[in-house]
């Protein structure tokens, strides 16, 4: 496993041109670093694009720290979901992320481990956390999976483009509720 400290070299070396130890930096500059290398490695690992032309969302409603309806009206394929979730080049949870799956080497350790992530949030909980992790923690280094406006230095071609699409997102979120031990 690739340790931190190695991991925030090859970030620096990569993202900073006066190549600074993070330890020198500030937190807000270390979050802004994280998802700058977050999304470079996505673009260069091939990540995916959901087949949208317009980029459009469907529209969502946030009631406390959930959003309690599906995206799309039913509940996602947990079998879908956790294929997303172990794949790098799709959901890149595993970047930051650890969790049971134990065929996927080199899990994150940057993030909460997703194992129990069915026991700690419900599913609207969960959901949000995904679509937009900052509408509870504006700190958050996790990417908004499925927001498109008030981005910065995103690529045209991912310009007002979710990461992952409605169904995904149900998905990922009827997975993740799965993960109660």
């Amino acid at each position: 496993m690739i340790g931190d400290r190695a991991f925030a070299s090859k970030v620096e070396t990569a993202l900073m041109p006066d190549t600074r130890p993070l330890v020198e930096l500030g937190s807000r500059a270390i979050v802004k670093l994280i998802k700058s290398a977050v999304l470079a490695f996505g673009l260069f690992a091939g990540a995916t694009v959901p087949a949208n032309p317009q980029g459009a969302t469907v529209p969502y409603t946030i009631v406390g720290d959930a959003i309690p309806a599906s995206l799309t009206g039913s509940t996602g394929d947990a079998n879908r979901g956790r294929a997303i979730v172990a794949n790098r080049q799709v959901g890149l949870c595993l970047m930051c992320h650890s969790g049971p799956l134990p065929e996927v080497k080199l899990q994150g350790s940057l993030a909460p481990d997703l194992k129990g992530a069915g026991a700690r949030w419900n599913e609207g909980q969960l959901r949000l956390r995904v679509v937009d992790a900052s509408e509870i923690n504006q700190d958050t280094i996790m990417p908004p999976y499925y927001r498109v406006d008030s981005l910065v230095r995103v690529a045209n071609s991912f310009r007002n483009k979710p990461i992952l699409t409605a169904e995904q997102i149900e998905d990922v979120v009827a997975y993740l509720v799965t993960l109660r031990d």
